[in-house]
């Protein structure tokens, strides 16, 4: 790389490729369009390459530009992880732990982040909510350290896994509606509801819409969303019921007016866990979050507070202890 390439020129590339616009660039790099237009021309001429499409607006990259975002991400990434480095050497964690959560796991995420927090006083957590596919390209792009998320085939063979909980499914319906009352509800009396559920675009819509499918029968939702809060606002009005996670009872208990109930076989039992990219090294904030996650018990902890919500001991299942290796 030649000598002169400065780490903000790199900033302001990984800017323009975040906001897809010169104007939202500029402002999110506290700097003016003509400047930024110019560092990246600065740098398109430093290169030898063209790295933006350029018409009346922002075009997009070229094959090299996106080449180049790549490194600066990379490059950027290890600049942050010199710094942390050199304060944790001080026994002072001060970086931010940036987490990206599928939506059902963002409920029980204290369980964690409460715990790295005691560890890290001076640390500082963000939590972001992305669908499993966003986790796993912002894990690749250095946008965040690590993810909350299903455990699944499709997770990458260089992304490292340490398994947390099972989510465990349940019927959250009015306390005097037609499936209230039953020890568990079949998948084709559940799809006679009015059903508040996640978007398509979440993978907890296509695990449920799998096993719905293996019972014979299909959901149609009449309320989508992206957020749990969202559906939890939804049912709690008494207008629909939802599929929730047993994990949400521990961030919400039950609404008043609502009760829960167990689905019937067959009832999933996806694997949630913290999920960081293979490569070395990883983050200081990661690695940090990975030794408090060592000795927590948060699929008992769950357990236990779901018990205390509901009065009862479900069968929420186990996940094999974490392995750090």
């Amino acid at each position: 790389m030649p000598p002169d390439i400065l780490i903000r020129q790199l900033e302001y590339v990984v800017a323009l490729a975040r906001e897809q616009h010169f104007g939202r660039a500029a402002a999110a790099s506290h700097a003016s369009q003509p400047a930024l237009s110019a560092a990246i021309r600065k740098l398109e001429r430093e290169l030898g390459v063209t790295i933006v499409q350029r018409g009346r607006r922002f075009a997009g990259f070229t094959d090299e530009g996106r080449r180049v975002v790549a490194w600066a991400h990379r490059i950027l990434a290890e600049r942050d992880g010199l710094r942390n480095d050199l304060d944790r050497m001080r026994d002072e964690l001060t970086s931010t732990l940036r987490i990206g959560a599928i939506p059902t796991a963002v409920p029980p995420s204290p369980l964690v982040t409460t715990p790295f927090r005691e560890r890290h006083p001076q640390a500082g957590v963000r939590i972001e909510a992305l669908s499993s596919t966003e986790i796993l390209r912002k894990l690749e792009e250095f946008e965040i350290d690590v993810g909350l998320t299903y455990l699944d085939p499709h997770t990458p063979e260089a992304t490292a896994a340490v398994p947390l909980y099972r989510e465990h499914y349940l019927l959250l319906t009015p306390a005097d509606g037609p499936a209230a009352g039953r020890p568990t509800v079949r998948w084709s009396d559940i799809a006679a509801l009015p059903l508040c559920m996640l978007d398509t675009s979440m993978q907890n819509r296509r695990i449920l819409e799998h096993a719905a499918a293996a019972a014979g029968t299909r959901l149609t939702p009449a309320v989508e969303t992206n957020t749990v809060d969202g559906l939890y606002a939804h049912a709690a009005g008494g207008a629909c019921s939802s599929i929730i996670a047993h994990t949400w009872l521990h961030a919400f208990g039950i609404p008043e007016g609502m009760t829960t109930i167990p689905l019937a076989e067959p009832s999933p039992q996806p694997a949630v866990g913290i999920v960081i990219p293979g490569r070395q090294p990883n983050s200081i904030a990661a690695n940090a979050l990975l030794e408090v996650v060592g000795g927590l018990d948060v699929a008992g902890e769950l357990d236990r507070s779901v018990a205390a919500v509901t009065g009862s001991v479900g069968p929420w299942g186990a996940v094999p202890a974490p392995d750090l290796r």
